[in-house]
C-alpha cells in the first residue's frame, strides 16, 4: 500500500494546503484527495510541482507499507 505523507511535509515547511494549491497550480479539493491517499495516481507534472515547492523528494511523500 502506498501511503501518502503530504500532511507530514506541509507540517514540515509551516505551509497551508491553500498555498501549496495556488503555488502548484491545482485546486484545494484535489489536493484535499491526493493528501486523503484517495486518488489511484497522481502525475508527474504534479509531483514534480510539488517537490519544487516543499524542497523535497518524491520519496519525502510517498511510502510502501506492506500489507498484512
Amino acid at each position: 500500500m502506498i501511503v501518502v505523507q503530504l500532511d507530514v511535509m506541509l507540517a514540515k515547511r509551516k505551509m497551508r494546503s491553500k498555498e501549496l494549491a495556488e503555488r502548484i497550480g491545482i485546486t484545494e479539493a484535489n489536493l484535499s484527495l491526493l493528501k486523503s491517499g484517495k486518488v489511484k495516481g497522481v502525475r508527474f507534472e504534479t509531483l514534480e510541482k510539488i517537490c519544487a515547492a516543499l524542497a523535497c523528494q518524491p520519496g519525502d511523500l510517498l511510502e510502501f507499507r506492506a500489507e498484512t
